[in-house]
């Protein structure tokens, strides 16, 4: 508390900063005002309720006040931000371009230019020599905005037409454009409040688009037709289940429209002919609670990954003349020890994304003689995943390897010769060497026996003597996996000592469909317990000691912050916890808010007994108490409508009150973004510099 407040808000009779000195801030303390909820005889006081309401101007100046403050306590490591923002830029090769991908005569590819937030979109037409062209500079987009993020890119089949959205304010609300490409020209329609996805109709006329409902829910399917008035289009589907998200796809054989309807554990896939767009679309297999199943079409045949009787799924197929389940036929049987994640289908090839305890493979099959093999990849820890795939009639499989001392590879790999060739490899400037860094994976001993895989990258020469600074990473939710990718970003702590480890804890894919039931609904504490025994290995295989080891996560991993922070203070100095889900009991109890009633698969549905009782015994919010806590460092987006602001803002408040330390804790919310912060390349780098100096501010008294 060295540096003067020069600008802090004082709000009379709502908050209180108590200014004990000019030369000493402090934090801004909320009011505290009473607002009282019943349920199962279980009488719950809020005291932060009122930091819901957006439109009060008390909560803005609140929200303006706690970012002052950060800003205050942070001012001394601007220096360390700096420098730090300079080594990340310095790393990256800001005028560079992506690998062409193939789409009928065309080549398309985006590129960065240095001092340009954001990617040029092009393409070039016959071979990636030709002349380029420029179909749309994202930068022009974004001027006068402080926000800006690309949603759906679609050209249409016959390359005349691009549809694309944006959002502005990262709400997640985007608006549809279509650009004429032939006359570089923007058509006369907009459509606003639409998701991510759009599907092109073969008619080159014709395309699919999804709109939100005031939950920001994807609950309705209309069909636009080029130069009508979009407040014409046609309702093709409304999806009255509120559980359900609809989303919309063309096969890459061009030959169909997917509709697919999902929920967090149930799901139902409808077809059209892409030919026929004015047809309705047809139902492939009814909804079966529990049951979830994906489809894609290749020649005479769909293909169904589905978990119906295997948690780890298996794959179908069907007859698209006949594809009623009584017609689906086994082509890969489920296996307990191996995930089928995803499938990729090709003219001549079906190919298999896996995962097998941890580590992802690539199973490539010929449709014409049958054979099947797997692409082998050499490191102990790395990550895969299919990318660009855009040709239906082709021999090249495309894929993205990395690990976490290797940058990102695009391969281009030869499914008839089995060869592959080395596209682009990322270049990473500033003397990176691979050679200077060790990584493993490790295994943690869970709480009840289970071993938790933990992945690891330090530099050469680490001594295990306990004295190493050490940043461990978790998440652990949805069943979405942390693979260990790369991020030059991260070797500016790495450089600097730490070691940076990934927990793979249940809740979370990394192992399999098992690890994530594992760690849902009434298993929920498993994550945090996993994420515990990570740490606490960590500590007694003399990588760190507590007084040297930071954790962070975001989103579901920063309600895994809120929920270890509470358990376990004593493991960690610091804490780094981005839009973090952190008020579970209150917000699953208000089926108003995006993603509630969608989620009560996840979490469990708190207005029946048995959920209400287990989420309250850990939601962080809820169980915020008087004791230490490490230096803390949260973050809200004041638009966010995943991860509503007034999450981390009422944490914060609540621990300002209880806590029984002088460590740190901040508050910083960006006034103008959502769930993922900044949008622009350079913004972003901006932020991530202000948290590792955080870290290293608190760690190593830098």
């Amino acid at each position: 508390m060295r540096y003067l407040l020069k600008s802090l808000i004082i709000l009379t009779g709502f908050i209180m900063l108590n200014c004990q000195s000019e030369k000493t801030p402090q934090p801004p303390v909320a009011e505290r005002i009473p607002h009282s909820d019943t349920l199962f005889n279980d009488v719950r006081v809020d005291y932060y309720h009122w930091l819901r309401d957006r439109n009060n101007p008390k909560v803005i100046e609140y929200l303006k006040a706690e970012n002052a403050y950060t800003e205050a306590m942070t001012e001394h490591t601007k220096p360390l931000r700096e420098k730090l923002y300079q080594e990340m830029v310095g790393r990256i090769k800001e005028t560079d371009l992506s690998v062409p991908v193939k789409r009928g005569i065309y080549y398309y590819y985006s590129r960065t230019e240095k001092g340009l937030q954001y990617p040029i979109y092009c393409r070039k037409k016959g071979s990636p020599d030709a002349e380029e062209e420029i179909i749309l500079d994202q930068n022009e987009l974004a001027k006068g905005h402080k926000f800006f993020q690309m949603g759906v890119f679609e050209v249409s089949p016959n390359h005349r037409y691009l549809a694309y959205s944006v959002d502005t304010t990262g709400s997640e609300t985007y608006t549809v454009y279509v650009k004429d490409l032939e006359k570089n020209e923007i058509l006369p329609e907009s459509i606003p409040n639409t998701y991510y996805t759009l599907a092109w109709a073969n008619d080159n006329k014709t395309f699919f688009y999804t709109v939100l409902d005031d939950a920001k829910r994807p609950f309705k399917l209309f069909r636009h037709k080029l130069g009508s008035d979009p407040a014409n289009d046609a309702l093709t589907h409304h999806e009255k289940d509120e559980r359900f998200f609809i989303t919309v796809r063309r096969s890459k054989s061009g030959e169909f429209i997917f509709m697919d309807l999902e929920s967090q554990v149930t799901s139902e896939e409808r077809f059209l002919k892409a030919d026929a767009p004015d047809q309705n679309f047809k139902v492939f297999k009814p909804r079966q609670y529990k049951v979830e199943y994906f489809i894609d079409h290749q020649g005479k045949y769909f293909y169904i990954r589905t978990n119906e009787q295997a948690v780890n799924f298996k794959l179908m197929r069907a007859p698209v003349n006949h594809p009623g389940r009584k017609y689906w036929e086994e082509v890969i049987p489920h296996n307990p020890k191996i995930m089928i994640e995803d499938i990729d289908v090709f003219k001549d090839y079906l190919v298999v994304l896996l995962r097998d305890r941890g580590q992802k493979k690539i199973r490539v099959t010929s449709l014409r003689n049958g054979k099947t093999y797997f692409i082998d990849f050499k490191e102990p820890v790395y990550t895969v995943y299919l990318t660009g795939n855009r040709e239906y009639d082709t021999n090249l499989l495309r894929f993205n390897y990395q690990s976490l001392i290797t940058p990102s590879s695009i391969y281009d790999y030869n499914m008839l010769t089995q060869k592959r060739e080395l596209k682009k490899k990322k270049e990473v400037l500033g003397g990176y060497d691979p050679a200077n860094y060790s990584m493993e994976r490790v295994w943690a001993t869970a709480k009840d026996g289970v071993k938790i895989p933990v992945s690891i990258v330090y530099r050469k020469g680490l001594k295990k003597d306990g004295t190493n600074p050490a940043y461990l990473y978790g998440y652990g939710s949805y069943g979405i996996s942390r693979d260990p990718y790369f991020s030059s970003n991260i070797f500016s702590l790495i450089d600097r000592g730490f070691i940076y480890a990934i927990a793979h804890i249940r809740g979370g894919g990394d192992l399999g469909r098992q690890w994530y039931e594992d760690g849902k609904l009434l298993k929920k504490k498993n994550t945090f317990t996993d994420f515990i025994a990570c740490a606490e290995f960590l500590i007694n295989e003399g990588y760190t000691n507590p007084q040297k080891l930071s954790i962070a996560g975001g989103s579901a991993g920063g309600l895994l912050m809120g929920a270890v922070t509470n358990m376990r203070p004593d493991l960690f100095k610091a804490v780094i916890a981005h839009v973090p889900f952190v008020d579970v009991l209150n917000t699953m109890l208000d089926p108003t808010l995006p993603l509630t009633v969608i989620e009560y698969d996840e979490w469990g549905n708190p207005n029946v007994k048995k959920y209400y009782w287990y989420i309250k015994s850990y939601s962080p919010y809820d169980n915020v108490k008087a004791q230490d806590y490490p230096n803390m460092l949260v973050t809200a987006g004041l638009n966010d409508p995943r991860v509503s602001y007034w999450e981390p803002a009422k944490w914060v408040a609540k621990l300002r009150s209880l806590k029984t330390d002088d460590n740190l804790l901040l508050l910083k919310t960006n006034m103008g973004a959502g769930h993922s912060g900044a949008s622009g390349r350079y913004d972003y780098l901006k932020e991530v510099a202000f948290d590792y100096a955080f870290l290293i501010d608190r760690i190593l008294g830098e």
